[in-house]
């Protein structure tokens, strides 16, 4: 077995999930390139003194049932699925799909449908285990960044094999200052937009829920959203790729939105009330990804980066709203994407996607890496 594979399986296990003696772990995955990994978690559970169960899933397959769900058959699988998650402890979920697309012909009422229906699990699986998501790097995954596969997993397994303890101690700066903080107000080419975050909890993905980690999160106060964002990254979301989506704010909620699929991104946010404002507001800081691969848990973490995420905060820094969705878009603030400024209570924290204040610089990719 490729030792990369056996290390990784160790961070997910032991780092991520910190799995002990008696753990039921629940292994996901979507996609049958990745079996060589989940063979490898299943050892490293094993070891750990957990048991381990798998659920393998192809998005072929997944792609004929969504088309022909209904109400009454989703309520019958979720409410099978909804028993599993919670007699489970952990749960580690892997995206190996070999088609990014293989979900982009289910109409949008389905994709609604489901989304709401599966709203409990999701739920369940977030509030009430400890989960860590991750891809697996697939001739899928290479092809959308445009490398071969080789390079690509080499690049994969630098990304995702960094110095966790290094960064989380770094990120804890940041935690605090944005802890202190009240109004943030970000510019730059088509952005003038500002809101507050005060008394939100703020967290790190240090590793220990996405993989790869690499930001630091919050979340609006619910209304207090004002101004235009525009989104230089494509956002991939129920197997379409957006691009240029722009977005306008007022007292938190979106009156406007427009993309390259201007109707079918309105469709998605009329899916519920919460679907207009922001459920999540982050900024990406791993040193080694630097630009788009048309995957959120990397793009969301690029450096020099922020995102916001439409719909459904996270409980631990929960602002109040309610959603069927939470879709992170990413909007990459470094000079060979237009630059921008974000400032925290009229105070430049980041300049072209580098940190300002001193006490912040460590967070900066030459000193991160």
């Amino acid at each position: 077995m490729d030792p990369r594979i056996l290390t990784f399986a160790d961070i997910l296990v032991n780092y991520s999930s910190g799995v002990k003696a008696g753990d039921k772990v629940l292994i996901q995955c979507y996609g049958l390139s990745a079996k060589p990994l989940v063979k490898a978690l299943v050892r490293k559970v094993y070891e750990a003194g957990g048991y381990p169960m798998v659920d393998l899933r192809d998005t072929s397959i997944t792609r004929e049932i969504n088309m022909g769900a209904s109400e009454e058959s989703l309520e019958y699988t979720l409410r099978h699925e909804l028993n599993v998650m919670k007699d489970t402890n952990i749960f580690i979920g892997i995206n190996a799909s070999d088609n990014i697309y293989e979900l982009s012909d289910v109409p949008l009422e389905k994709s609604n449908l489901i989304a709401k229906k599966s709203a409990p699990l999701s739920r369940e699986r977030i509030e009430n285990t400890k989960w860590v998501v991750l891809r697996y790097p697939n001739e899928s995954m290479a092809q959308a960044c445009e490398m071969s596969l080789d390079s690509f997993e080499d690049f994969y397994f630098r990304v995702c094999c960094i110095d966790y303890e290094k960064m989380s101690r770094a990120q804890d700066r940041l935690v605090k200052y944005m802890q202190n903080t009240d109004r943030v107000h970000i510019k730059g080419p088509g952005t003038d937009i500002s809101f507050s975050i005060k008394d939100i909890t703020v967290i790190k993905d240090d590793g220990r829920y996405n993989m790869p980690g690499g930001e630091v999160a919050t979340a609006p106060v619910k209304d207090s959203v004002q101004g235009i964002v525009s989104f230089n990254t494509p956002a991939v979301f129920k197997g379409i790729v957006f691009e240029n989506i722009v977005l306008e704010f007022e007292n938190g909620k979106i009156v406007k939105a427009t993309s390259n699929y201007t109707e079918k991104l309105n469709k998605i946010l009329d899916i519920d009330e919460g679907a207009r404002y922001i459920g999540e507001f982050a900024l990406g800081l791993h040193p080694h990804i630097r630009k788009p691969m048309k995957d959120v848990l990397f793009d969301e973490k690029i450096s020099g980066s922020f995102h916001m995420a439409l719909g459904n905060p996270y409980a631990i820094a929960d602002n109040s709203n309610r959603s069927a969705i939470h879709w992170d878009i990413v909007c990459i603030q470094t000079p060979e994407y237009g630059g921008g400024e974000i400032y925290f209570d009229d105070v430049l924290v980041r300049s072209d996607g580098l940190f300002v204040p001193e006490e912040l610089q460590l967070l900066n990719p030459e000193n991160l890496a």
